[in-house]
């Protein structure tokens, strides 16, 4: 039987993190005792606390990266092990591969801070034999190149657990299974405030939208937004930007009127009437700038310069030209967008908040709206663990919160 000792810090208690660690341990087989443990006295004291496991060495290899979604880490004073690619976008074998939340590596005897924390990344140091020790940095897996020195395994790596707020907090039920059963007012005010304190904070608001936003009559809504200055950036698809655009140009969204609710005859192939236009202009913008275009999120996106990224799928109609179509581009697009914004909205979109959820650090405050239960709470099961789900129809919760945003 193998030992590893592990340490975590922070408000281990009341955020529950410690209850979780443990529960981690004994889900995986292995044995633990706490051999040490400093609990804060006063709300803003911090606790640590040391934990010793035993169990078969696979079992711990695989438990000690497991904890460190939960901020825990191995008690060791040695340097990260650095290894050089031989091959442009090729890690080498048994990398480190990352969590979203705040990182660092030990370099020369130096904890080094890994700059723009992104899951399933390597991190690589750059400079590594310079008098500040090196940088080091969050790379997705094509972004490598020969030469580039990246960390393997988990020795010299240490992260930082996500605590949620301290007090009084409208959104603890969040932390056990997401539910319908909640009063909406108080979460869009409670959503609105957390958008005014990171706006005042000098932070960007991120929305990434999907088509139900324009197919429930939203659209107007975070147009709104975007026009009185809210939203920073913008991520979507093809079937957001289209149905937007038909919305606004031919007053419908699939072929339905939203004034009437009904649907128009042959009006399937609006959007697909009005993809056509965009291309012949050759953007959105220039169908701005032509009058084409005289409305809706896209319009207001260009005339306020709020910079967007529209990522394609197979299925795309079209598509628009502005859609990226290779999904590579699409993701890096994304990441060039993401310094910078503090809290993102994720209105009524499962891929899109997903691909948006692999890219966004921990500390990014997320909120995630859909009317299904499962999309709220699939980013956390993928590693985004500060996403907090609202089970409502996306376009209440956008006119209530447009409401409260600009009144």
């Amino acid at each position: 039987m193998a030992t590893e000792v592990v340490e975590v810090e922070g408000h281990i208690i009341d955020s529950l993190i410690l209850a979780k660690i443990l529960d981690t341990i004994v889900d995986a087989g292995a044995d633990y005792r706490i051999v040490d443990v400093q609990i804060g006295r006063a709300s803003t004291d911090t606790s640590r606390a040391r934990i010793e496991m035993v169990g078969d060495d696979d079992v711990l290899t695989t438990l000690v990266s497991r904890l460190q979604l939960h901020g825990a880490n191995r008690v060791v004073d040695v340097d990260a092990t650095l290894q050089a690619c031989d091959r442009d976008g090729v890690l080498p074998e048994g990398f480190y591969s990352t969590t979203n939340l705040a990182t660092e590596v030990r370099v020369h005897g130096r904890w080094i801070e890994v700059e723009n924390p992104e899951m399933d990344c390597a991190v690589v140091v750059d400079n590594v034999g310079g008098v500040d020790g090196g940088h080091a940095r969050t790379t997705p897996m094509h972004r490598v190149r020969r030469g580039d020195h990246v960390v393997v395994g988990l020795d010299g790596v240490r992260v930082q657990p996500l605590e949620r707020p301290r007090g009084a907090n409208p959104f603890e039920f969040m932390a056990s299974e997401v539910s319908s059963e909640k009063p909406k007012e108080v979460l869009v005010a409670e959503v609105a405030d957390r958008i005014r304190g990171c706006k005042d904070a000098g932070g960007k608001l991120l929305a990434v939208c999907g088509p139900a936003v324009i197919h429930t009559g939203a659209g107007p809504d975070v147009a709104r937004l975007v026009r009185k200055g809210w939203v920073d950036v913008l991520f979507a698809g093809n079937g957001f930007a289209a149905h937007d655009i038909e919305s606004n140009v031919l007053g419908t969204s699939l072929g339905v009127l939203l004034r009437e609710g009904r649907p128009v005859e042959h009006g399937h192939s609006n959007h697909l009437r009005v993809i056509n236009e965009i291309r012949r202009r050759g953007s959105i913008a220039a169908a701005v700038d032509d009058g084409y275009l005289t409305g809706g999120v896209m319009y207001e996106c260009v005339t306020h310069d709020v910079p967007f990224v529209l990522g394609g799928s197979v299925r795309d109609d079209g598509p628009l030209p502005d859609v990226y179509t290779d999904v590579v581009e699409a993701a890096d697009a994304m990441r060039a967008l993401v310094p910078g914004v503090s809290v993102s909205v994720m209105l009524a979109s499962t891929l899109h908040a997903i691909a948006t959820g692999n890219l966004l650090p921990a500390g990014v405050e997320t909120f995630v709206v859909d009317i299904n239960q499962a999309v709220v709470t699939k980013l956390a099961d993928r590693g985004s663990h500060q996403a907090l789900g609202i089970v409502t129809d996306v376009g209440l919760f956008a006119g209530l919160l447009a409401d409260s945003l600009c009144p």
